[in-house]
């Protein structure tokens, strides 16, 4: 009976156990006769093409112990030949390898089959190493197998059989386990320490298979797991033979594997990984598989290239290369409408900035449509993050007159204005290694000085530059420190010591200290915040002989003055210096007055109230005297532009002949920038300047603090005009402290009234109130025509009162019976905080006049005055009080608003309460602040 078939199991047990015999016996064994092989290569196969390709086939194996006999036939074979070399990484392989392993003897008892001779015992061995690395391989594609290898101690022996067998199959499959294992991060370290970079870096040049090429690099690739290690593989020189075999790769398998690897390795990218990449011609090639028609190989350059971008040496190599327009077009793609997500982008803008630190680069980067780029960048708040990295790299186009022109026309300088105050970016700083190669650095041996230094250090000595050789550090470049500002202009006037204009005079300590340096600026008088790069670029524009159109912006002033009352710290001087050197400009001036830029400098420095204080004040550090000093030396700056001739003409060129908004922002500015009386009583009294003003108050603003503007505005034209005569209203006393006068109306409401009235009147709700006949016809023309005339009234005991409430008549009859501040007429007039239109103050007022009483019409007003205008009163009180339409209490509202000691903030509250109250009908509010600001009610009789 034939014998049964061994099952899946038995066929594993089976191997394995042919497996530990040939580990024990060694690697010959005796050979079939009817198969031509021996019993461990049948095994080998078994467990390669049947066993280990199972589903769970290499958990099984590694769980029934056959990683540890395979492990032996390896060491057997690695001993073989030499061991490697322990030294470490840089250990160099053995010149007769090959030969050592080749040199078992062959076997006597080999038999021919079918005509053919047996294989010899070389061949054999070759084989089976080729099946057991083969089933090694595969294995150490799991986690917990690539563990027990190391375990086990089976990096050494792959090294060696690396190292021995040149053959290509054992290369390749050697590589490939090499490269399973270094998956692992400690497998990785043992393979480093083992000395297996050297033998694969060999392998590169003098392999020619295709397949174990890809092993190869693979292997390389997966080594290059952490910065050491890609540090330590460019240093052995990993990288020159993949850039040398990219150029001429073969087939597009082995260029995937190639930019895969050289992606891997160029992470971080260090000087020796971008030095050999230069060599091996490897830009050219990587430039043009930039466009290859795969998505994986395509990508994977593109991040490359960006990765070399971090080496200055190789910049300007890969600009000649055609990278710049590489990654320009790359970038723009991904920004586009069907783009990548941000992460994405930050690589290629990190590249991009790079690559604008060299000259010749710059140039193709502005010619490739790169400005443009740029500021899409600059504008897009989703890349906020990149936003002071980007505004770095256009530091580098500071003297590129066409660059920067076509940036002021894309809108730089507002950005740059915005930047000053913006939250700092996720950026990491860039290493020395990154700086610009335009200026690359002396290296010399043990620190020894240059002959072009030591000329530059003798010259800066000979003219008094350096007090002695020990001050100038031989380190030192041109990339370390910012680029020098020419002259600048100086204040005309002095201004307090702390904030006056700094002269740029090139003193010795100056020059000296800026060679000195090793940071851009480090002197405590030049601090280099993050804002740096947006002040020497806005500081670059306002050197421009007519910086008007770009600088003197309501945008680029407020992110100037944000940032001088913002900072944290003391401001940069360059942005002191740039305002000085703009308001110092005539030039300047007529935009200046076009932007309310001189209110808004009164307004934030000199008063403390920004745009975003208005209405709502806002919390903000506390400097202000500093900045009052500030504000009033660059206004005094104005004025002495507005007062020579050249900006009298301009000024009244704008009055005159302006359109009508140029005429509004000119008078407005006239009162802050004018000192002569002469110059602005012909421009705002004579020429109508500020009729024009005041007529555009109710008009839609101009300017979101115009309302504040122009209460400011009236307020320094109203101390012009009448410097020692203050037209506010008098101190109020407490209404409970005054005494009033005695009441004469009050004996005829007792029981046994003297005299006794002859009369009564009646209101609408039944109330009677007595009064005198004759003292009713005497004070009023009214009454007499009513009482003593042909009216039927005069026959009448009872005479009715239509339309009139008991709290609105109750001053009435007071009056009309010779009381005179009795407090009568405090009794209709609501507290503050009611409304004024519809109570029975504004009734009395009616009913005053409808009786022919101004006496008492005065009063009442006066009464309202003092309540909703006195020390009770808010800003809010004086539209409500404007709303009753009384010219007199019109007038009192002016003066509240414009009293000189008044805050600024309840002046500009009062006069919007005012323009809201008007409505469309301005003239009569234009007339009260008219005669205010000119002084003609300062004789009038005002509330007590």
């Amino acid at each position: 009976m034939a014998a049964a078939k061994p099952t899946f199991t038995d066929s594993l047990s089976l191997c394995l156990a042919q497996l530990a015999a040939a580990a024990g016996e060694g690697l010959s064994g005796e050979r079939d006769s009817a198969t031509n092989e021996t019993p461990l290569s049948r095994a080998l196969f078994l467990l390669r093409t049947r066993h280990i390709k199972a589903a769970g086939g290499i958990e099984r194996f590694r769980a029934r112990g056959g990683l540890r006999p395979l492990l032996a036939l390896l060491r057997q074979a690695a001993a073989a030949g030499p061991a490697p070399s322990q030294a470490g990484p840089g250990s160099a392989p053995s010149s007769d390898a090959s030969a050592a392993a080749s040199d078992p003897t062959p076997s006597s008892d080999s038999a021919p089959s079918g005509g053919s001779s047996a294989p010899s015992q070389p061949v054999r061995l070759r084989k089976t190493l080729d099946l057991a690395l083969s089933i090694l391989a595969n294995c150490c594609t799991e986690g917990a197998c690539r563990a027990e290898v190391r375990r086990l101690g089976g990096i050494l022996p792959l090294v060696t059989i690396f190292q021995c067998v040149k053959t290509d199959s054992i290369q390749n499959r050697t590589a490939r386990a090499l490269g399973n294992l270094a998956m692992e991060p400690e497998s990785c370290g043992d393979i480093h320490s083992a000395g297996a970079v050297p033998l694969l870096v060999e392998s590169l040049t003098a392999c020619q298979d295709s397949q174990c090429l890809q092993s190869v690099v693979r292997a390389l690739r997966n080594l290059a797991d952490s910065p050491q290690h890609r540090l330590a593989l460019a240093q052995q020189g990993a990288v020159r033979p993949l850039a040398e075999l990219l150029a001429t790769a073969p087939d597009s398998s082995l260029t995937s594997a190639l930019v895969r690897a050289l992606l891997e390795l160029s992470r971080g990218c260090s000087r020796a990984c971008a030095e050999q990449l230069s060599l091996g011609g490897g830009l050219g090639p990587l430039v043009s598989l930039a466009s290859h028609p795969k998505r994986a190989v395509r990508e994977a350059t593109i991040l490359i290239l960006a990765n070399l971008c971090a080496q200055g040496l190789v910049r300007p190599a890969l600009g000649n290369a055609g990278g710049v327009e590489v990654l320009l077009d790359e970038l723009r793609r991904r920004r586009g409408p069907a783009g990548a997500s941000p992460a994405s982008q930050q690589p290629l803008v990190r590249a991009v900035c790079l690559l604008c630190r060299e000259a010749i680069n710059r140039a193709r980067l502005r010619d490739a449509g790169g400005l443009e780029l740029l500021m899409g960048l600059l504008r897009d708040p989703r890349a906020s993050a990149w936003h002071p990295r980007v505004v770095a790299a256009l530091v580098g186009f500071l003297y590129d007159t066409g660059a920067l022109g076509r940036l002021q026309a894309l809108g730089l300088v507002p950005l740059l204005a915005g930047q000053l105050c913006g939250e700092a970016g996720d950026e990491d700083e860039e290493g020395r290694e990154a700086a610009s190669w335009d200026f690359p650095e002396e290296r010399t041996p043990e620190r020894a000085e240059a002959g072009s230094f030591r000329s530059l250090r003798s010259w800066l000595v000979s003219e008094g530059y350096a007090a002695g050789p020990g001050e100038i550090s031989p380190d030192w470049s041109p990339e370390h420190c910012p680029p020098p500002e020419p002259v600048e202009p100086v204040s005309p006037t002095p201004g307090p010591p702390s904030l006056r204009t700094p002269s740029t005079q090139r003193t010795p300590s100056t020059l000296r200290y800026i060679v000195v340096g090793r940071n851009p600026v480090t002197s405590p008088e030049e601090p280099w915040g993050r804002e740096g790069p947006a002040l020497l670029l806005l500081s670059r524009f306002s050197q421009a002989p007519d910086p008007s159109g770009a600088l003197v912006t309501s945008p680029a002033l407020c992110g100037l003055l944000a940032y001088v009352t913002g900072a944290p710290g003391p401001p940069n001087p360059r942005a002191l210096r740039i305002l000085a050197r703009l308001t110092c400009n005539p030039a300047c001036l007529e935009a200046f007055v076009r932007s309310y830029g001189a209110a808004l400098l009164r307004a934030w420095l000199v008063l403390g109230v920004a745009p975003d204080d208005w209405p709502a004040p806002r919390a903000r550090p506390t400097r202000r005297i500093q900045h009052r000093e500030l504000g009033e030396m660059l206004l005094q700056n104005l004025s002495v532009q507005a007062e020579s001739p050249f900006g009298v003409g301009a000024l009244t060129h704008l009055l005159l002949s302006g359109s009508p908004e140029d005429r509004v922002a000119c008078a407005l500015t006239l009162p802050f920038i004018c000192r002569k009386p002469s110059l602005w009583r012909r421009l705002l009294l004579d020429q109508g300047g500020l009729r024009v003003l005041l007529t555009a108050l109710t008009r839609p603003a101009p300017h979101p603090l115009f309302l504040f503007f122009a209460a400011d505005s009236l307020s320094c034209l109203q101390g012009l005009v009448s410097p020692t005569v203050s037209p506010a209203l008098p101190p109020v006393r407490p209404l409970d402290l005054e005494p009033p006068s005695p009441c004469l109306y009050k004996p005829l409401l007792g029981p046994a009234p003297i005299p006794a009235p002859d009369l009564y009147f009646l209101l609408d709700s039944g109330l009677q109130l007595p009064a005198q006949r004759a003292a009713a016809a005497t004070a009023s023309p009214f009454f007499r025509a009513l009482l003593c005339g042909s009216f039927a009234e005069a026959q009448m005991d009872l005479v009715p009162l239509r339309g009139l409430s008991p709290s609105a008549a109750w001053p009435i009859l007071h009056h009309l019976h010779g009381c005179r501040g009795c407090g009568a007429a405090l009794g209709p007039v609501p507290p503050p905080g009611h409304p004024l239109v519809g109570s029975e103050a504004e009734e009395a007022l009616e009913a005053a006049g409808r009786f022919l009483l101004p006496g008492l019409e005065e009063e009442l007003e006066e009464a309202v005055g003092r309540i909703y205008l006195g020390p009770h009163g808010g800003p809010e009180s004086v539209g409500e009080v404007f709303r009753l339409g009384r010219p007199r209490l019109a007038a009192y509202c002016a003066r509240w608003t414009l009293g000189p000691g008044q805050c600024p903030r309840k002046r500009a509250l009062a006069l919007v309460g005012l323009v809201e109250a008007a409505g469309e009908e301005a003239g009569p509010l234009t007339e009260a602040l008219l005669a205010v600001v000119m002084g003609n009610e300062l004789g009038t009789k005002v509330p007590a």
